[in-house]
């Protein structure tokens, strides 16, 4: 486990919801995937979901899953009403330049170390 304040260093990553504090969200594990779907019935609590989409869905999706940090890829931003229900939520958005490949390789030797 590492926590989420601990892999946004490593993956030069940006708070996009500073409100949340990343200090406080725990990850064990993560889930990728872009299709909301599949996301719905497999990703957990614990998880931190990865992905590239950044539409509003994605917070309720998050929700329903009880995933409480999504690190967007790419530097591909979502909307401020995204983040708006982020916050509202309380689930952390990060923003990262790294691609899906190298985001997934960073956490998985992170947790593994």
């Amino acid at each position: 486990m590492i926590m989420l304040s601990d892999y946004l260093a490593l993956i030069d990553g940006t708070n996009l919801t500073p409100q949340l504090d990343p200090t406080q969200i725990e990850i064990k594990d993560a889930y990728v995937s872009d299709m909301l779907s599949d996301v719905m019935g497999s990703a957990k609590p614990g998880q931190a979901w990865i992905t590239i989409m950044k539409h509003l869905n994605v917070i309720a999706v998050s929700s329903m899953t009880g995933v409480e940090a999504i690190v967007f890829a790419k530097g591909s931003a979502p909307d401020p009403a995204v983040i708006d229900k982020a916050i509202e939520e309380e689930i952390c958005l990060v923003l990262s330049p790294k691609s899906v490949f190298e985001l997934s390789g960073i956490l998985y030797q992170a947790l593994h170390k």
